[in-house]
């Protein structure tokens, strides 16, 4: 499998490819405009369960410092541009999404 992670800023949208086969799309929260989600070419280099305060239920750490994919204990964020940055998810699916991808999975963030 060739698994990789499309991240459609502005359409608030996640997608999750094998290769160029779309296995599945989510809803997510993204960047306000003071602190946007950043553009670019990343991979997955950690997961941390139940990191508490407002990251829900699971963690994954991007290879841009500080930023991350996450839950939420905020599930009315999701579908808007509000976050510092992060990429946030219902919690379901960032445990499911989660479960489908190893560490060193490509993240590719764009408007």
């Amino acid at each position: 499998m060739a698994l990789w992670i499309d991240i459609s800023v502005g359409n608030h949208q996640l997608k999750l490819y094998d290769a160029s086969t779309l296995l599945k799309t989510y809803p997510i929260g993204v960047g306000k405009i003071l602190t946007p989600t950043p553009k670019g070419n990343y991979i997955i280099v950690n997961k941390e369960e139940n990191p508490g305060g407002p990251f829900g239920v699971l963690w994954m750490g991007l290879s841009k410092p500080h930023y991350g994919i996450h839950g939420t204990n905020d599930p009315s964020s999701i579908g808007k541009s509000v976050s510092h940055g992060c990429i946030r998810m219902h919690n379901e699916d960032v445990v499911e999404l989660s479960n489908m991808v190893p560490l060193g999975t490509n993240v590719y963030i764009h408007p």
